[in-house]
């Protein structure tokens, strides 16, 4: 049913857990993993939360640092997956909307399924905090499976 199946991290206990469940799902249907990493690019850092004044950071620090964390929660997937003897590749790309990121990835890589986990929030709380599944269940074109994940 599923051949190529595109597992978003963003490196969190809770993300790890979806990644951990998407990989054993991959599995039992003989589907190849695409793990993801989504960073924002160093601007949007500046304008939600002054965090290059506060820390004096550079871009070129931002964006280094940006990609050493990214390629260590990619590896993480990799390896589970490697272990679970599922084929996986990962990719790391910049996006200022993280949901615009992941979907457009999964048309790049011609994923048929994105797995990705979910807080479960309801009410004011899914509200005021929004929620990245929310928005790639809007934006979309592929077949999105949301796992909710255990706090």
């Amino acid at each position: 049913m599923f051949k190529k199946i595109l597992i978003p991290t963003d490196g969190s206990p809770l993300s790890c857990q979806a990644a951990n469940a998407g990989i054993i799902f991959a599995r039992s249907v003989g589907a190849e993993v695409v793990a993801l990493h989504v960073t924002q690019p160093f601007a949007a850092t500046i304008g939600f939360d002054g965090m290059a004044a506060a820390y004096a950071i550079t871009d070129e620090d931002y964006e280094k640092a940006a990609a050493e964390q990214g390629a260590k929660y990619l590896k993480a997937v990799s390896d589970r997956a490697q272990t679970a003897g599922v084929k996986v590749t990962t990719r790391a790309v910049s996006n200022f909307n993280v949901a615009d990121g992941i979907v457009q990835a999964a048309a790049d890589e011609h994923c048929d399924l994105i797995f990705i986990g979910s807080h479960g929030r309801s009410g004011l709380s899914r509200l005021l905090l929004g929620s990245v599944t929310v928005k790639v269940l809007s934006l979309s074109r592929v077949a999105t499976l949301v796992f909710h994940v255990k706090e």
